[in-house]
């Protein structure tokens, strides 16, 4: 998901808390160590059929495997400066997502979770807002799609030990919007016709200039993608 401004009719900001995995911690870097440990993936772009289709389930926890995919999805994140990312935007079809994003009142929230499930809401808590959302896998483009205003995704962490995440307003979108990227949905086809073409003209005409940022930002971090066979070796997705 890409990262875009929360709602600006909210007071200022004034919990700077940060959660991670769901539990309150006093300070946190900028960068996470997850990210400080991993490679840039190339992200996956519209179009392309591992983002169309459900993914599998993870079934072995605490390999070395897993461990390198959650850090090389951080990294590839905060690269492309993205509030979430789901494993089938690195080109691997698994039922994984990490964030690092902020809800509405300034309290950043930064996790993995795997085999994520989104609770059915009752209906007394279940309140739409139309907001604007963008996609890392749709460069440039931000449309507003209805989503609810909060949400809970059970799972599991990377060595299987269950976690249960809950967000409101943007933290509970971004939620959402990974959780219909492991379904193999993307938040385009959550629009109108009239808005998904309007959403392609959008990435057709930002896309060069988004990718471009993200290179640069990537080689600001020290870690210029190229290298290595998962590496993005130029700026496309």
């Amino acid at each position: 998901m890409s990262a875009v401004s929360v709602r600006d009719d909210q007071p200022a900001p004034v919990d700077r808390r940060v959660r991670v995995q769901g539990q309150p911690v006093d300070s946190y870097p900028a960068l996470p160590p997850e990210a400080e440990r991993g490679a840039i993936r190339r992200i996956t772009v519209l179009g392309e059929d591992v983002l169309h289709r459900p993914c599998r389930e993870v079934t072995e926890f605490g390999t070395p495997e897993l461990s390198t995919l959650i850090d090389d999805m951080f990294l590839t994140m905060h690269a492309a400066d993205g509030a979430g990312l789901a494993a089938n935007q690195v080109d691997v079809d698994l039922r994984i997502f990490v964030y690092d994003c902020p809800d509405d009142h300034g309290v950043r929230h930064v996790g993995h979770i795997v085999n994520p499930v989104l609770d059915e809401l009752p209906p007394a808590e279940r309140r739409l807002v139309d907001e604007g959302e963008g996609c890392l896998s749709v460069p440039g483009a931000t449309m507003n799609v209805p989503r609810l205003d909060r949400a809970v995704v059970r799972g599991v962490d990377r060595d299987g030990k269950p976690l249960v995440i809950e967000g409101t307003g943007y933290f509970a979108r971004c939620l959402q919007h990974e959780s219909d990227h492991l379904d193999g949905r993307l938040y385009v086809q959550r629009l109108a016709k009239r808005e998904q073409r309007d959403a392609l003209r959008q990435m057709a005409d930002r896309r060069e200039r988004v990718l471009a940022q993200r290179a640069a930002k990537a080689a600001r971090l020290g870690r210029a993608p190229g290298g290595s066979p998962t590496a993005q070796a130029t700026p496309e997705r």
